[in-house]
């Protein structure tokens, strides 16, 4: 327990300062990031200060959604936020374009680190997360169609209220999804360990699509799946099938 919450608060600290190394960089940063820059602006408000608040804004629309926040689901409203305000507090600004690209890399490389520390976890998804998996579940929509919906939205949004829209923003969109894949399996605390550890004491796969946990399961290298991680990839296989 001791070493997952140490993940879980390091994760979402790294992962404010990457957001904050690619806010100073000045290239262009994710979507909800170009969200709370434009929100920055016309309030005279923090970024970081103002990404906390639409952390908890977000948050609330899960309670029509029915979706129920972990601990770090709350942590991740108070730190990302605070980690993202005190690295763009402390960076001077980035003089030169090779200082840009260097800061607009280490920012998206500490965020995928950071999202396999504090997914890795398992205390719950982050706010926005969470609104996707919602959508999923009480609307229907698959998983890529919400974040879809929801990024193009926030990410309109800010650029029309002054957020910074750039190469940056193509290169996390593109670079994101491989690095986090890389780096989730690497620091998945309910793993075992590789080539073939054993299914943990207690855990046991779930009866139902048993032959596709089974590839899953192989395919990793491990038999460490619990219940609630099969089902969660079964649930993204389906969506896979939906694309």
């Amino acid at each position: 327990m001791t070493r997952r919450v140490l993940q879980l608060v390091i994760g979402l600290v790294l992962y404010g300062v990457g957001d904050g190394l690619m806010i100073t960089a000045g290239l262009g940063v994710d979507p909800w990031t170009v969200f709370a820059q434009g929100l920055a602006q016309r309030t005279g408000i923090g970024v970081g200060w103002i990404t906390n608040i639409v952390g908890l804004l977000v948050l609330l629309l899960w309670i029509p959604l029915r979706q129920k926040p972990g601990i770090g689901t709350l942590l991740n409203v108070l730190l990302v936020g605070t980690a993202i305000q005190a690295t763009v507090t402390v960076l001077p600004p980035a003089h030169g374009l090779l200082m840009q690209i260097l800061l607009l890399i280490g920012g998206v490389l500490a965020v995928a680190l950071a999202s396999g520390l504090y997914i890795g976890a398992h205390f719950g998804p982050g706010p926005r997360d969470g609104l996707m998996t919602g959508m999923n579940s009480r609307l229907g929509w698959p998983i890529w169609v919400s974040r879809l919906t929801v990024e193009l939205t926030v990410l309109a949004v800010g650029w029309l209220l002054g957020g910074t829209v750039g190469v940056g923003t193509v290169v996390f969109a593109l670079g994101i999804g491989p690095l986090v894949h890389i780096a989730m399996p690497l620091l998945d605390t309910r793993r075992t360990g590789r080539g073939g550890g054993g299914v943990p004491e207690g855990r046991t796969l779930p009866p139902e699509d048993a032959g596709l946990v089974r590839r899953l399961t192989r395919r990793a290298g491990v038999v460490s799946y619990d219940d609630e991680r099969a089902r969660g990839d079964l649930r993204a296989a389906r969506d896979r099938r939906d694309w």
